[in-house]
This record gives structure tokens, sequence and C-alpha cells, in this order.
């Protein structure tokens, strides 16, 4: 990938003169007058050459600005011959480099390639220390995805409550572990509980725990989800599916940093940073009474919004080539290939479900596949849900039906692959009962796999 070079100058001259020698070695070049404009479009940059002398906005402020957006951006510095002090200061606060003016071409040469390496190495360096902390590959190069790992390795690092929303299937708790590892807690656990998938009656005892003899069957003291996420990070999945009820008790837990067992007559501290997630826009849901307006506030101090599979469509290659080398290796297929157009076709399809959903796909064509190339033929086994449209006037051509069986379908397919089959399990991800996923898998044709 070309590497693309800011240049921030306000005479225009200079800026002529560095576009023709960067863009000469092979490099994108954008040229802004003003600091101001290149920060609203720093997404784009793998490095920046900036002056230190403007009237907008100067150098220095436009270096502590890259550097709290993106820490990990080599920023080069132009000074005045003879300001070796304003120099001195731009490295003591992040500047990779520093040139006098005028720069020698050679040298700018350089130190634009030294820039550009150290940025790749950095970028991999922190691919592979995400991987590691989320447990699994993040895939995707576009500009929404790569804006929500950078905030969400931001956010990681504050340890405010944080509010993930996103449809369902868009990765929310991928983010969420991605925000664990960047955090001061990475190494204390990261505890998930769905609040969907639990009686009301029970969400307070699974939450805060219980003791013994709090209720019948209650044979020994239990450990809620707040005392095994001590030190570490809770995952509030579908925290919108909360009674007010408990809602009211979670809101107490959140404010006082302490949790009641039932039937206890004590309480624990517990030091938890709270990470919850919906599907839902909670300020609806406040507006229209189902959600406490004050656990709004205590739970989203930091909102991210995770975006849908169609607002990234350029990472679906990307995404279906990781999910084609896991599951080769997870069902021993050796290596098949997909047809490039069996890929574009992919690219070009709706996908309700999102990520869940694509990757639910691509590990369906590949259990089928009897040769060491799968090509269009195999989306014959997809859902009926068509290719996304050349005119989006056009996406209306399902009936509301078909696109409900279409998505509740991959859903569930998506949830069964990624509990191993597991029913139980997986009918606690969808938040219904067991016996409602049978009946569910008996009318869709889903194979339903070994109970547990």
């Amino acid at each position: 990938m070309t590497a693309t070079v800011f240049v921030i100058d306000d005479e225009a001259s200079m800026r002529f003169m560095l576009r023709e020698v960067l863009e000469a070695q092979g490099y994108r070049v954008r040229a802004f007058a003003d600091g101001r404009e290149a920060l609203d479009a720093l997404d784009e940059a793998s490095v920046v050459v900036t002056d230190l002398a403007m009237p907008a906005i100067d150098g220095m402020a436009l270096l502590a600005a890259v550097r709290e957006r993106d820490r990990d951006l080599p920023v080069l510095v132009l000074t005045a011959r003879g300001s070796e002090r304003a120099a001195v200061l731009a490295m003591k606060a992040g500047a990779y480099d520093y040139l006098a003016k005028p720069a020698d071409i050679d040298e700018l040469e350089r130190s634009v390639a030294r820039a550009v390496e150290v940025r790749a190495l950095r970028s991999a360096s922190r691919a592979h220390e995400i991987e590691r902390a989320v447990g699994k590959p993040l895939v995707g190069e576009s500009p929404a995805f790569s804006r929500l790992v950078r905030d969400a390795r931001r956010v990681g690092a504050i340890g405010a409550p944080l509010l993930l929303r996103g449809e369902t299937g868009t990765g929310k708790e991928l983010v969420a572990a991605l925000v664990h590892g960047a955090s001061a807690r990475a190494k204390g656990p990261f505890v998930r509980f769905n609040c969907a998938a639990i009686h009301d009656e029970l969400a307070e005892s699974e939450l805060f725990g219980h003791a013994r003899g709090a209720f019948t069957g209650a044979v020994q003291a239990h450990a809620g989800f707040f005392s095994r996420a001590h030190r570490g990070t809770l995952v509030l999945d579908e925290v919108a599916e909360l009674s007010l009820s408990v809602q009211a008790k979670l809101l107490r837990a959140l404010q006082s940093g302490e949790v009641q067992p039932v039937g206890a007559g004590r309480v624990e501290t517990v030091d938890v940073r709270v990470v919850a997630c919906t599907h839902r826009d909670l300020r609806a849901e406040v507006s229209a009474g189902r959600f406490r307006e004050d656990l709004y506030f205590r739970l989203a101090v930091v909102e991210l919004v995770i975006p849908p599979l169609r607002e990234r469509v350029e990472d679906i290659p990307a995404l279906v080539e990781s999910f084609r080398q896991r599951f080769c290796r997870e069902y021993a297929l050796g290596d098949v290939a997909l047809d490039p157009a069996l890929i574009d076709a992919l690219a070009r399809r709706s996908w309700p479900g999102n990520v869940r959903e694509l990757e639910n796909s691509v590990a369906r064509m590949l259990a089928f596949a009897t040769g060491d190339r799968v090509g269009t033929e195999a989306l014959a086994r997809l859902s009926a849900e068509p290719a996304r449209p050349s005119d989006a006037a056009s996406t209306s051509e399902l009936t509301l039906r078909e696109r409900v069986y279409g998505f509740e379908r991959a859903a569930i397919e998506a949830a069964l692959l990624e509990c191993d089959a597991n029913q139980s399990e997986a009918a606690r991800r969808l938040g219904i009962t067991r016996a409602s996923l049978i009946d569910k898998c008996k009318r869709y044709g889903v194979a339903l796999g070994r109970a547990r």
C-alpha cells in the first residue's frame, strides 16, 4: 500500500517543493496550508511533515493534536535555521525528527523513508499486541474500522465506563476485548454476562452472587459476575434487556463500588470496569421509559458505535480470506481456495447479520466443499438474501418475512458455530430457551449437532 505523506506549511512555494520531491519518491502527498484541515483527514496519513511557524495553528499545537489522536504516527517538523531550541522542544514533545529550512533534499528523503518504515513497524507491532489481547485477528483496513480500533485503544487506556452500541453481529464483544487488552486491567479477568439470557429473578443473583441458603436450591454460596471480574473488566452484553428493578441495583453497585450478595448480611467491595453493549439506542429506551436515565449516563461516560458491515464493505475480501484460513485449519480441509468471482459476489451481498453472518456463510461453504476450490455455485447454500444491488432503490425486493427468515437463520447458525454446537450455550447467547432454539432449528432446517 502506498504511504501517504501529509505536508503542512503556510508557504505555497514550500508545499510545492515538498510535494514534487516526495511524489518523485512514489509517495502519495496531501498538502495543507492550515493544520486544522489536515487534522480532519488524519486517518489517511502515514507520516506528517509540518512547519513549526504557522499563523492559524502552529506546529507545536499540531504535534500535540496528532499525538493525542495517534501516538504511533511519525511527525517531522521543519524549523528555521538557528532555531535549535524550537527543534529540541519539538523532539521532547514527541516529534520523530526535525529538519532545518530550507530542507536538504537528500536528508528529507532519508528522513521520510525512515518514518514510513517506523510507521509500518509500529502498526505491525500494535496489531500483534491487539491480536494477543483479543485472542483473534482484527481484520480490516477501511477508514471506519481503523478509526474504531484507534478509538478503542485510546478508550482502553482511559479506564472510564464504556457503552458499545452496534447492530447484532458487528463484533461488540471483540471490541470490548480490545478495550480490555489496551487497559491497565489487561492482566485481570475479562468476564462476560449476557443480560438477555437469564430470567429477571435470577439476574440479581448472577450479577451480585448469593449466600448459601438464600433461596430454595442455594446449597452453597455463589460468586456473582461482579466479584469474578474484580480488578478486571465486566462486559454487560445486551444491557438494555435488564428490567428496571435490576437496573436500579446495577446503578447502586456502579455508584458505590460495592455489591451485596442475595441473602448475605455483608457487602463486598469490587474494583470493576464495566463495558456495556447493546444493539438498541439507549437514548430512545430512556425516552420510552424502559431504561433508567441515571444508569445510561453512568454507563455511557464514553460511547463507541460499531460500524455495520455495509459501512466497511472494502473489508469483506480480507474478512473472507481470514475466515477461509481459519476454517480450513479447523475442518482439516487443507488449502481450499475460493474463486475470485465468489469473493466478489460475497462483497456485493447484503449482510444484515454483519460480520457474524459472513463468518457463518464462509464456514458453511467450506463445510460442503468437495474439492480444492469453491466457486459461485456455493452461493446456493446461503440464505435467500440477495446481492447488494448497484441501484439502492431496489433493496426492498424481499418481503419482511423473507428478510426475518434469512437473518434469524444466519444468527442461529452463527451461534451454533461459535459454541461448537453446544445448544445450551448457543441459546444463552441468542437470549432464548434451548427448547425455542431446537424448535427454530427444525423450522429453518438448521443442523443442531450434538446436545449439551
